[in-house]
């Protein structure tokens, strides 16, 4: 009969999210287990870019949220023993009309008045920013504070400290059954064995709904698909993560000024360079299940927004493409929560495009809301019994 091992958290998912709730738990005296299906980010998490961004954050909480996680990151790029590409050069959103700048002009004046470090641009800066620019752009805005890191390697780097404070981390290990026996232990039936826990954590991004259907619990993330392409940055573009403005206009879901391919996918230019001397361009946003196959019709539609924007880069070569998940909730926010109706057990997922942002202070909220502590951020709004209330509502 195989032993069952028990632990007192057990985190579902290693991704991000798990590497985070992993660390702070651990160094926080906790004894914490993570169990991931496949291997350390497999999934969302090495299909993404790097940004740890407050400009394309609502003003209020959701920026504040995002000041908060790049003040941790902050911290971990010195706190952690492997480095994770961290750079903070801050990122711009350009405008190519009056709209946009108007709407720009709005955005700056809420954030500033938020107490985050926004300014406005101008054609002049634009063409100090990056001789690559499109001559007919008007402008745009800044945001000093913004950061960028390679995902994969701050994963792990917190799973690497975790481990050092004690904490287990199983490979391969996917949970096939989630249960509470009669002493209200959870029960995890897992294709290497079976665990108990006091406290089990739901730290899947898009596959959480999976593991809250195992508890009756009902979890309203959906797989959003989004596309990247690298190239090879022969000629310095530029050293910093840009944005069209339409990127926030295509995230929250308003009216653009564009043809119709792009408006069906969600098609925005980002462009950020990499420390290995290359860039990454997207990005397309669309509902098409689990499905991760690269459309090139959509990549084609990426290549020529980027080429609108810059059009020298259509000399440029393309290493590859590849295709990603987000983890997408109606209100764009993420749900880090207790579930009321299940004691002991929380959901960290559904962060949408915003997981390498928010990793490190979900990881930090979550070993809070482990601990009984006062949390570093309001959690109301992350509850996930928001979703029930507005359907009352």
């Amino acid at each position: 009969m195989t032993q069952t091992i028990h632990r007192d958290v057990v985190v579902i998912g290693g991704g991000i999210m798990g590497a985070a709730i992993a660390y702070y738990c651990s160094k926080a005296g906790i004894d914490v287990t993570v169990l991931e299906k496949k291997e350390l980010a497999s999934g969302t998490s090495s299909r993404c870019d790097g940004n740890i961004l407050a400009i394309d954050k609502d003003p209020g909480f959701d920026s504040q949220m995002s000041l908060k996680s790049q003040q941790l990151v902050h911290e971990l790029s010195k706190e952690l023993e492997i480095p994770f590409e961290y750079r903070n050069p801050g990122s711009i959103l350009v405008c190519e009309n009056d709209t946009e700048m108007e709407a720009a002009e709005k955005w700056v004046n809420q954030q500033q008045e938020a107490g985050l470090d926004f300014k406005m641009l101008d054609r002049e800066d634009l063409r100090n920013e990056s001789a690559y620019f499109a001559d007919d752009l008007y402008g745009g805005l800044e945001c000093a504070t913004d950061s960028t890191v390679n995902p994969y390697m701050l994963t792990y780097s917190m799973f690497y400290s975790a481990k050092k404070h004690g904490a287990k981390i199983h490979t391969n290990t996917e949970v096939k059954n989630l249960s509470k026996d009669a002493n209200g232990q959870f029960v995890l039936e897992t294709t290497n064995g079976t665990f108990t826990a006091t406290q089990v954590v739901n730290a899947c991004g898009v596959w959480a709904p999976f593991i809250g259907e195992m508890v009756d619990v009902e979890i309203p993330i959906k797989p959003r698909k989004g596309q990247l392409i690298v190239a090879s940055r022969q000629q310095p573009v530029g050293l910093r993560k840009v944005m069209e403005f339409g990127y926030l206009i295509s995230k929250f879901g308003g009216e653009r000024q564009v043809d119709a391919i792009t408006e069906k996918y969600g098609v925005a230019l980002v462009f950020e360079p990499t420390e290995s001397q290359n860039f990454l361009i997207g990005s397309s946003r669309e509902f098409a299940g689990f499905d991760v196959k690269v459309n090139h019709d959509i990549t084609k539609n990426i290549a020529r927004r980027a080429v609108r924007f810059y059009p020298k880069m259509a000399e440029m070569t393309v290493i590859r493409t590849y295709a990603g998940l987000r983890p997408w909730t109606e209100d764009h926010l993420p749900i880090v929560s207790h579930v009321d109706a299940v004691p002991g057990f929380y959901v960290a997922a559904g962060h949408e495009g915003d997981g390498i942002s928010l990793a490190a202070i979900t990881g930090k909220v979550m070993e809070e809301m482990i601990s009984g502590k006062e949390t570093s951020i309001p959690t109301d709004p992350l509850r996930i019994d928001r979703f029930k209330e507005r359907v009352k509502s």
